[in-house]
């Protein structure tokens, strides 16, 4: 993927990660949600290093 695309993909799962750990400070989440939470986590740190990589 181009360093674009990654950047991107990782400023998506921030926003979506920030979300949901409001959601969760404030209200609780599911089960389902906290799974969802910690895969876009692991995610965000593939990308990451897939940007390390690409620089």
């Amino acid at each position: 993927m181009s360093q674009a695309v990654l950047e991107r993909r990782s400023e998506m799962l921030k926003k979506h990660i920030q979300h949901l750990l409001i959601q969760d400070n404030q209200h609780g989440i599911s089960r389902q949600q906290s799974k969802f939470l910690q895969q876009m986590i692991k995610e965000l740190h593939q990308t990451s290093h897939e940007m390390n990589g690409h620089k």
